[in-house]
């Protein structure tokens, strides 16, 4: 009897914002056509998800008795013959027939983010699913990764035992480049000279970004910024508001936007500005240089894996960004011009001094 063909299971259950969104997505959209689509998916996410011909899904609610039960249907539909992907970016809890290959795009569960600046739900949430990420590690056959460095860190994280590690980055296709404009006809005003896409977790960096701009102010510069925030990070947008109407600050907050919205917004802007601690991948890097948008980032491994920044600053300090953004507006602060030892002297002998 003729052993039946594998199938490949997509465990998603908490994929429906952010990146992960955007590449589930495009995962999607790229399914075979010959494979059937059996899946886990967040109910949330339903709407705007486009699903393949033969699609099987389970839609689980955001909900512990949603999720739990999403588990134990998993356990009973994977076989030996079949893989699964965990997509979402933890181990499944009940142990499978089939082996499990985990796609890891969040450094949160490898405990490489401080969790302090969290708040409280979100820390114990966090720390659950870190020890989730840990205990369970073992039952992953395969993790797959986006770049070089998030590999280095699955493996520092994995233990002294070697993981079954494989990088292998996909991103959606570049939209298509808009017409060209008549020759005769003068650039297109760019409504914001930076933009940055990103949520309000902690290690989006969004305060020192703001702390950098408060002292750009104070030195007479006042470039334009536009943020994306969305409802959940309501009292980080009060925070930025505030600094902005103190400060004279010209940042705006955008709201989230859908990633055709996202896509547009870079071609409204002079360049994309991410001081982002930390990423998996750091998808819009990948799609702003796929706009032709210049880059300023931190000078970390996850940027070089994927663009070559136009400029780059120590994303811990306000100072280090401030001036990067000078650099990058053909205004760099002037160096340091150090007196002579007999110039120090005078200024001590002052009868004021």
């Amino acid at each position: 009897m003729t052993q039946q063909a594998g199938r490949l299971l997509l465990y998603a259950p908490n994929v429906h914002t952010g990146g992960g969104f955007v590449l589930l997505q495009a995962l999607l959209a790229a399914w075979p056509g010959d494979q059937p689509l059996v899946a886990w998916l967040d109910d949330r996410a339903r709407a705007r998800l486009t699903l393949p011909g033969r699609a099987e899904v389970v839609w689980v609610q955001a909900s512990a008795g949603s999720r739990l039960k999403a588990e134990f249907t998993l356990a009973a539909a994977a076989r030996k013959q079949d893989r699964v992907l965990c997509f979402h970016g933890l181990p499944p809890l009940r142990r499978l027939e089939a082996p499990v290959w985990l796609f890891q795009q969040n450094r949160n569960y490898l405990g490489q983010v401080p969790l302090a600046a969290f708040g409280f739900k979100t820390r114990q949430r966090l720390r659950f699913e870190q020890s989730i990420s840990r205990w369970l590690r073992h039952r992953v056959a395969r993790y797959w990764v986006q770049t070089p460095s998030m590999a280095r860190a699955v493996q520092a994280w994995y233990g002294p035992q070697e993981a079954d590690i494989r990088v292998l980055p996909f991103a959606p296709p570049a939209p298509p480049a808009p017409p060209a404009p008549p020759a005769s006809s003068a650039p297109a005003p760019r409504q914001w000279d930076f933009i940055y896409v990103a949520d309000g977790e902690a290690h989006k960096n969004h305060r020192t970004l703001v702390q950098a701009w408060v002292l750009l102010a104070a030195q007479g510069l006042r470039p334009s910024l536009a943020l994306t925030l969305s409802a959940r990070d309501a009292g980080l947008a009060a925070w930025v508001q505030s600094q902005a109407d103190e400060h004279g600050l010209r940042i705006t907050n955008l709201g989230p936007r859908s990633h055709e919205d996202v896509l547009a917004l870079y071609r409204c802007a002079s360049a994309l500005v991410f001081p982002s601690k930390g990423e998996s991948f750091g998808l819009p890097l990948i799609e702003a240089r796929q706009a032709g948008l210049p880059i300023l980032a931190g000078e970390l491994d996850f940027v070089r894996d994927v663009c070559a920044p136009a400029q780059t600053f120590d994303p811990a300090s306000a100072v280090s960004i401030a001036r990067a953004v000078r650099r990058f507006l053909d205004q760099p602060e002037p160096p340091l011009a150090p007196a002579l030892a007999a110039d120090f002297l005078q200024a001590l002998f002052a009868p004021d001094a």
